[in-house]
């Protein structure tokens, strides 16, 4: 089986990631694996899925999250390595 991709989005307040997490669960088979408070009013989503989905899913989320917030980063990781996880417990 092959790795699933991780996918990232970083926004301005939780209302804009929640919004953005609606449409990136609604648009694609994807599956939102944690949140983390950044700080000074940033929050970031993981989502995983297979690399198409997981571009497809945050491509719908920084659409919505634009509509009602500050989107400030976007990111697809297609094959991360097994170390990555060490980083959080969201990467599994």
């Amino acid at each position: 089986m092959a790795k699933q991709a991780i996918g990232i989005l970083e926004a301005k307040g939780l209302i804009t990631l929640i919004e953005g997490a609606d449409a990136a669960l609604k648009s694609a088979d994807i599956q939102m694996i944690g949140w983390e408070k950044i700080g000074s009013g940033l929050v970031t989503g993981f989502f995983t899925g297979n690399v198409a989905a997981v571009k497809a899913g945050l491509d719908a989320a920084a659409a919505a999250a634009s509509n009602v917030g500050t989107v400030t980063s976007v990111q697809v990781i297609a094959r991360p390595h097994d170390e990555l996880g060490k980083l959080g417990s969201w990467i599994g």
